[in-house]
């Protein structure tokens, strides 16, 4: 791989719930496409995109910074995750899968910033 954040796992972690939060909100309603769907999918691409961003020719403080962006890019997507469990438009299975993968996101980004130290 060309780039250094593409051997990131948490970079691939990103990606891979980007393509779950795609699929699930293809099942929300049509009135939430430019409300909750807009905004999760905006939130969870958020996470992979400040990683590749910070990652490039970047110092480490400078990195930890897009590092934090991402962090709360991931806490983005889980309040998301509640708002759509409120609305009844997901349910709590699907909730709670994508919640586990947030919380290992988190961590994973928290051990990076803190490496980045």
């Amino acid at each position: 791989m060309a780039f250094k954040f593409e051997n990131l796992k948490v970079w691939q972690k990103a990606i891979d719930l980007s393509l779950l939060i795609d699929n699930l909100t293809k099942q929300f309603p049509k009135a939430e496409l430019f409300i909750l769907t807009s905004q999760i999918k905006r939130a969870c691409d958020s996470i992979s995109l400040n990683i590749a961003e910070g990652s490039t020719n970047q110092s480490n403080p400078e990195f930890a910074r897009f590092i934090t962006y991402s962090i709360r890019s991931n806490i983005e997507v889980v309040s998301c995750l509640h708002l759509a469990i409120k609305r009844n438009i997901m349910n709590q299975e699907d909730f709670d899968s994508i919640y586990k993968q947030c919380e290992k996101i988190h961590a994973m980004l928290i051990a990076l910033k803190n490496s980045l130290k």
